[in-house]
């Protein structure tokens, strides 16, 4: 993590490569709200095409890009090796998060999250630039997948540790399901809502908060999925605040629950 107050000084002394992941789900007006405002020299990503594959009733709804598309990505930006990265967005690092974890599993080591967004950077005092941001110089990065782990629907359904669900309790409990074709969820999972990561400001919950909500799940290695693998990248980013290590099932309910051979269980 990174606080707007940190940025800001970081920023006076260094070039950071800043990037503006703003998405959520339903609303298809990123790159519009990029333009009405963001941080000066910010690149906007686009969650859709840029950070995920295209979806497929087999791989979900956001399967993690190839390896050698996203490298192409992550240099349109401008990245380079070794070079300083901090994403953002404006609903709490829910989207940002998954570019964060992106990065970190194509082997970047210093990325870091904004935390509590775009709003908590103007609440400090953080100026907004409007319209697109000259195209940067390509960059060199090259991408090395798998430093962060990954599972797949059958080490899912046996994994050996805590499972937990990111997504909202009552679509882990089978309630609504307003996207996916089944309710429920794998089971075995802990209901463990992303929302539950962040204080009431908008920004993560100190170390010792997390790490107390985590382990009192139960102990033994932990795996984490959501609907389509976003959310998730952000209860793994709490995780990694707290100290615990996790891997993502990128897949999430959005591919479990297209297999009619996967179970779904319902309630608490």
């Amino acid at each position: 993590m990174i606080s707007p107050e940190e940025l800001r000084e970081e920023l006076a002394g260094r070039k950071i490569h800043l990037l503006d992941v703003r998405w959520a789900l339903g609303d298809p007006d990123g790159p519009q709200h990029y333009l009405d405002g963001h941080i000066p020299g910010a690149i906007f990503v686009d969650m859709e095409t840029e950070l995920a594959a295209a979806p497929s009733p087999a791989r979900g709804r956001h399967p993690l890009p190839d390896p050698g598309t996203f490298e192409k990505y992550a240099r349109s930006w401008g990245l380079g090796a070794g070079e300083p990265v901090v994403v953002y967005d404006a609903t709490g690092g829910m989207a940002a998060a998954r570019a964060w974890w992106l990065l970190r599993w194509a082997g970047v080591e210093n990325v870091r999250i904004l935390d509590g967004g775009l709003p908590a950077w103007t609440a400090a005092g953080g100026g907004l630039a409007t319209g697109a941001e000259p195209d940067p110089a390509p960059g060199d990065l090259i991408v090395r997948p798998g430093t962060l782990p990954v599972i797949d629907a059958d080490a899912a359904a046996k994994w050996p540790g805590v499972l937990l669900d990111a997504r909202a309790g009552e679509r882990f409990r089978g309630e609504v399901e307003p996207v996916d074709p089944r309710a429920g969820h794998i089971p075995g999972a802990h209901s463990a809502p992303t929302t539950e990561n962040l204080d009431s400001t908008g920004r993560f919950r100190s170390a010792a908060d997390l790490r107390a909500r985590f382990t009192a799940f139960g102990d033994g290695p932990v795996a984490v999925y959501c609907g389509s693998g976003v959310t998730a990248a952000h209860q793994i980013a709490a995780l990694a605040v707290a100290g615990i290590p996790a891997t993502l099932y990128p897949g999430s309910w959005s591919q479990w629950s297209n297999d009619p051979k996967r179970p779904a269980a319902t309630g608490a």
